[in-house]
Order: structure tokens, then sequence, then C-alpha cells
């Protein structure tokens, strides 16, 4: 793999800005780029959960990726997910990320034909590596949102046999036990990204050392400080920055979770990414002062 070390730090799961008639507004990433690029994170992970990417074409999807790779001008980390229901998609999209110059590739499980077997998700995964052969490949494991539950630690060790550019996995799963399971598997062989944003402290403490999530696009430095405390042996204070992330977390549940929530605490922090595509519904005005009042009410900043 060309120029590849592991990850470090945050990695943002990247929203996509969307005019009022759904369109894709491409022109708010540069903007976006810059926000990214002033917080301290080191990295973007696109066309993910967090960026709708069932809802969008498969053009899209290509042309989102080539915006933000451009946009970040070798300042942080592009990471383009390339998961599909098709293969042959994911097969596209992974090629064209490492013809447009992403830094790696993820891809989530497919999630309406089920594989029943960690046979069968290697099968599926094969060609999509191969397809950015030079590139770092890490599952994205997300069995609320697939259903698939298979053994994470029994894809990394045997997938590595058949699929030499897999790096790790994006591990966005409460199984702490099964977590940490990957973070030692074959004395570290394996990167574990931390998925869910809300209990980061728990896996720094199995050993992880970078992450994955949707609000480090507008809560860095809460995150930044969580690790840095980590770090540093201070758990008093690494709990009481990870609380301030829970509570954030609590709102944005409140406002349908964090695809629907998040974007719109990023229309109120200044980065204007619209609306969600339907069947997630608009925010309304009404809304729009109810998450504005309630996040004054946790000392929410958006840093």
């Amino acid at each position: 793999m060309k120029n590849y070390q592991r990850l470090q730090g945050l990695v943002a799961a990247t929203f996509t800005p969307m005019l009022p008639d759904g369109d894709i507004h491409y022109a708010v990433i540069d903007q976006y780029a810059q926000h990214i690029a002033g917080a301290g994170i080191s990295g973007v992970f696109v066309c993910g959960t967090t960026g709708e990417f069932t809802s969008l074409t498969t053009e899209e999807r290509k042309l989102i990726l080539e915006h933000w790779i451009r946009a970040a001008e070798g300042r942080f980390k592009v990471i383009a997910h390339v998961g599909s229901d098709n293969q042959r998609e994911s097969v596209e999209l992974s090629r064209h990320a490492a013809e447009s110059g992403a830094w790696g590739v993820g891809s989530i499980a497919p999630s309406f034909f089920k594989p029943s077997s960690v046979r069968d998700l290697i099968d599926f995964f094969k060609p999509v590596a191969a397809a950015a052969a030079e590139l770092p490949f890490y599952y994205y494991n997300m069995p609320a949102m697939t259903g698939v539950s298979l053994s994470v630690a029994q894809f990394l060790q045997e997938g590595k046999q058949e699929i030499p550019n897999l790096a790790g996995v994006k591990y966005t799963h409460n199984n702490l036990m099964e977590m940490g399971d990957c973070i030692h598997l074959d004395n570290g062989a394996f990167e574990v990204l931390h998925g869910y944003d809300e209990i980061l402290i728990c896996g720094l403490a199995l050993g992880a050392v970078a992450g994955v999530g949707s609000t480090y696009n507008y809560l860095a430095s809460v995150y930044l400080n969580i690790m840095k405390a980590m770090e540093e042996g201070d758990l008093v204070s690494a709990r009481v920055f990870q609380m301030q992330s829970i509570e954030v977390v609590k709102v944005i549940i409140k406002y349908g979770g964090g695809v629907r929530g998040g974007k719109a605490i990023m229309n109120l922090i200044g980065i204007e990414c619209g609306e969600c595509r339907l069947p997630i519904a608009p925010f309304g005005k009404e809304e729009y002062d109810s998450l504005r009042k309630d996040l004054e009410g946790i000392g929410f900043r958006g840093k």
C-alpha cells in the first residue's frame, strides 16, 4: 500500500451538503474543508451513513469525493466509503476512489441480501478492495444498520489472507468485548477505528487510537480533549469531556439522530449543509428554534 500509515486522532464522517431542491451543494465543500482543517481533525470519511450514501446516485458519490479530495489540499486524509448492496457499484466506486487520489477506502456490509457467513463477506469484499489495491481497505462494521452480526475478528484474520490491503475495521458497535479482541488480535495487526462517539473513552481505554464519527464535525475540541486526557492518564477529565459529548448526543437523538439532528447543527454553526433527502424529514423553523434552545441549555458552542 502506497504511503500507508495508521490513522490517529479524529476522522469526521462528513455530511452531504444539499440545496433546497435536494441537489448536491458542491460549493459548500470548500468551506467545509476549511472548517475540518482548522478543527484539528486528521481525516474525513466521505459518503458514509452520515453522508446519506444510500440516498445518493453513483455519479453524485464520485463527484462529492472528487470535491473533497481537491478541497482537502493534502491537509487531512480523505477516505472514500464505497459500500453498496450492489457489488459491481462498490467495485466501480473503489476504482474511482483510487484513480481520484483518495487516501483509503471503506465499505459497509451489504444489508438487503445479507452475507450469511464470514466466507460470504470476504467474497463480497475481495473485488472491491482489489479495485483499490494500493490503498488501505477498511470493513465498516455497523450491525445496528445492516443487521450483519458476523464475527469481526474472524473476518479480519481470514480476510487478510485473501485481501492484502485489509487494514482494519471501522467499528461502529457497542460490543466492547469484541472490539477489544479485534484491537489486540495478532499482536495489534489491525487498525480498529472507534465508531460510537458517545463511548469514545471506552475504545481508547481498550487501545484504540483513532475514531470515525459524525459529531466530530462540530464538537472536535471535546473529543481531542478526551484523547489528550486519556493519553495523560487523567481519567477524571476524560469522563467530564465524555459527558459533554453524551449531552450533545442526547439532543441529536431527540431530533432524529446523528444524520438529521447533526446536519441541522451544521447549519446552525454556519456550514450550510441543507436538509436531508427523503425519507428523512426536513427541519421546520420551530424545530430549529427548539434545537438551538436545547443546545444553548447544555452550553454547546460548536467548536
